[in-house]
């Protein structure tokens, strides 16, 4: 009975989630157990979880970039104030 059961909405994973789902789908899909109409539904799965994950590292990515953007930026501002003086 498992097996109707609904997988959680993917936004709802967090991250570390999302990738243990993405691996357990891999690994089932390597072993060639299921039957084509499982496979495909595990695929489709897989691939939004990948979709959703590579989004999420993305946004993480550019958060990054962004702070470190300030981070020179105030350096920048720091040097230019010490010589001004």
């Amino acid at each position: 009975m498992m097996e109707n059961t609904e997988p959680k909405p993917i936004e709802e994973l967090s991250f570390r989630e999302a990738m243990a789902e993405l691996d357990g789908i891999v690994g089932v899909l390597e072993s060639n157990s299921l039957e084509l109409e499982d496979s495909l539904r595990s695929y489709e799965r897989g691939v939004s979880l990948l979709r959703a994950l590579q989004g999420r590292l993305t946004e993480a990515q550019q958060k990054v970039d962004v702070l470190m953007g300030e981070l020179v930026a105030d350096v920048d501002d720091g040097a230019r104030d010490t010589s001004l003086s």
